[in-house]
């Protein structure tokens, strides 16, 4: 392979790690089936022209009232509350509805006093977030639950292995129930029953909904996704928030599966009865202040005889931090279909899973995430020795035959075709092969791509601290040149960021600097330049990404130095580029002919020739 391809692909690996969006872009989700709602000035859903109303339908969330304080937004209902190891907050009796909710073990910053993460919040507070379960029906004259229903409990707090039931008798011969149970962890386990008390049979349909208003903040990058989701009918398909404007809306029809809104680290996801056919529809509503995004499922019309009890399949609502483990636990104990697809792996899943998980091992073996890196970074080099050792030994073979090949570009500067011809047979000749330089670039670049995914999409790397100053690896570097490297701890404007650069970041540089050093260096002035170019374009690319990943990277070198030098040396290569004795005659005298450039020994030619000429030798070697 010649340099020119060599930098062709260094700059693609750039592209791949940092414009994933540009050279991958996610396929768009299926828009059959897409159709526009208007909504009414009552809130109600208006059907298209045309179409009839599913009698089924849950309702659609109206306008928040004004904003108050989260306390205040609290105050306005009766609760239920629940402290579990990893949640606390409380269910609204007003709506029945699961609309507070905060993480114990996770904060919002690095200080442990800064607040708990609110995973849902309810209405009236900044960004109401909240999930209701509830029934609709075709026939009006039927009273069911509404967002205003003030539900009666059976016990005011709620605890792992104590379920609390909620009750409303519509006063018409309908008892309404729920009981919701929650677990250790982030699981919101909801049965919903009908006691029908009159002389008819009642149908009804039960339906589960999130709801959140107003598009949160997110990375914007596709190595992540955030916003709507699910799987249906074994598929997984994921939606930005943009899919939904103007009030668009999708709909499927599923068995098994799931449905639900993500961030970064944390979800609130609708969980239906895997075994039950349920319609799910993902839509917006509203605009400005008052947009909102909901995603629902209606399960099969249910009916109720009379002096009869009615129960629906049972419904899961997961709320809380996207932990590896406990999510592949749900998977099993409830037989989600794939519930682990709630972490975006990416595409590599099948590397990147694996990946993670020996980095979790050594976690628990080291107690230090940082540590592990270093580890699993030696890990990966000890796998791919064998093949890293005949790059290497290329690689000094071929900067072992520098001197030649200049004086091949000397004697042929103008006459390309020869001057690949006698740089083919010189490579015969002292059996190297070009393309073997490359193989440590393309061992590297999905090893860094699985690891940036792991580092960047996993909870379990948030918040966890190095030596020194990086107390967290999933952040960047904090000590950077524009602070004064934290003598001067000021806010840095956005417009800055890319030049503030830290310390990670800088070693990272230096080591590829001394590694690009040990390698054959282009005969081309200008390919030169572009490779002398590259650390530096690699530091500043590489300054906003985790903390984590940019010393994997250094470490990573530093281990590739070490083992090239050894190699170098084993083979009688000097650092500083010398050739060995033995090669220093293996260019022949060339032989006149039509496309020859005349006789002379192996140092003819001049120098303005061979920078003509270093383009051409580069083309096809």
């Amino acid at each position: 392979m010649d340099q020119k391809n060599l930098i062709v692909a260094i700059v693609l690996s750039v592209l791949i790690i940092v414009g994933w969006q540009a050279a991958f872009p996610p396929a768009k989700p299926p828009v059959n089936g897409s159709q526009q709602q208007t909504t009414s000035p009552s809130g109600a859903p208006q059907a298209p022209a045309g179409q009839p109303a599913a009698p089924g339908a849950p309702p659609v969330a109206g306008a928040p009232p004004q904003v108050v304080s989260r306390k205040d937004a609290l105050e306005r209902s009766p609760r239920v509350t629940f402290d579990t190891p990893e949640l606390v907050g409380s269910i609204a009796l007003k709506g029945a509805r699961i609309d507070d909710v905060n993480l114990v073990k996770y904060r919002v910053t690095i200080d442990p006093k800064s607040p708990p993460v609110p995973v849902l919040s309810p209405v009236g507070s900044a960004h109401p977030y909240y999930a209701e379960f509830g029934w609709s029906t075709g026939d009006a004259a039927i009273k069911v639950p509404g967002p205003d229903t003030l539900w009666t409990a059976d016990n005011t707090t709620l605890a792992p292995g104590k379920p609390v039931k909620l009750t409303w008798d519509n006063g018409e011969g309908l008892v309404f129930g729920l009981t919701i149970g929650i677990d250790d962890f982030f699981m919101f386990d909801v049965k919903q029953s009908v006691e029908n008390k009159t002389d008819k049979p009642v149908t009804l349909y039960p339906w589960s909904l999130v709801v959140r208003y107003g598009e949160p903040p997110a990375e914007g990058i596709y190595i992540l996704h955030e916003g709507p989701y699910g799987v249906f009918n074994g598929g997984l398909k994921e939606f930005s928030y943009s899919d939904f404007k103007d009030n668009k809306q999708q709909k499927f029809s599923t068995t098994g599966g799931w449905v639900g809104i993500t961030d970064k680290y944390w979800m609130a996801t609708l969980v239906p009865d895997q075994k039950t056919k349920v319609d799910v529809n993902i839509k917006s509503t509203g605009a400005g202040a008052d947009l909102k995004y909901q995603i629902d499922y209606v399960a099969p019309a249910m009916t109720v005889a009379p002096g009869a009890m009615g129960t629906a399949g049972d419904s899961h609502l997961f709320a809380g931090a996207k932990i590896v483990r406990v999510i592949d636990a749900y998977e099993t104990k409830l037989g989600i279909e794939k519930f682990d697809l709630t972490i975006d792996w990416g595409w590599f899943w099948f590397f990147t899973k694996p990946l993670f998980w020996l980095l979790e091992w050594l976690y628990v073996q080291l107690g230090n995430f940082g540590l592990s890196i270093l580890i699993l970074t030696v890990i990966v080099k000890a796998v791919f020795f064998p093949l890293a050792n005949k790059s290497y030994a290329a690689m000094s073979k071929m900067k072992a035959l520098q001197p030649e090949m200049e004086k091949l570009k000397e004697r042929y500067g103008e006459d390309r075709q020869r001057m690949n011809q006698e740089l083919m047979q010189l490579y015969r000749r002292e059996k190297v092969n070009p393309a073997a330089g490359c193989l440590p670039i393309l061992v590297q670049i999905p090893v860094f791509f699985a690891l940036y995914k792991v580092l960047y999409t996993t909870i379990e790397m948030r918040h966890q601290p190095f030596f020194g100053w990086i107390k967290d690896l999933s952040a960047p570097d904090p000590l950077t040149i524009l602070t004064g490297f934290g003598l001067f701890p000021w806010h840095v404007p956005e417009i800055l960021h890319f030049f503030n650069i830290g310390i990670w970041p800088l070693i990272m540089g230096v080591t590829m600097y001394l590694q690009q050093k040990l390698n054959p260096q282009p005969t081309d002035p200008v390919q030169a330049r572009v490779f002398q170019f590259l650390p530096i374009l690699f530091t500043f690319m590489l300054a906003p990404f985790a903390a984590g990943l940019v010393i994997y990277w250094a470490w990573s070198n530093i281990l590739s130095i070490a083992q090239q030098y050894t190699i170098m040396r084993r083979h009688g290569v000097q650092i500083g580029g010398k050739a060995k004795p033995a090669v220093a005659a293996a260019v022949p005298a060339p032989a006149a002919g039509p496309g020859g450039a005349g006789g002379g020994s192996a140092g003819s030619g001049s120098s303005s020739s061979g920078k003509k000429g270093g383009k051409g030798a580069a083309k096809k070697s």
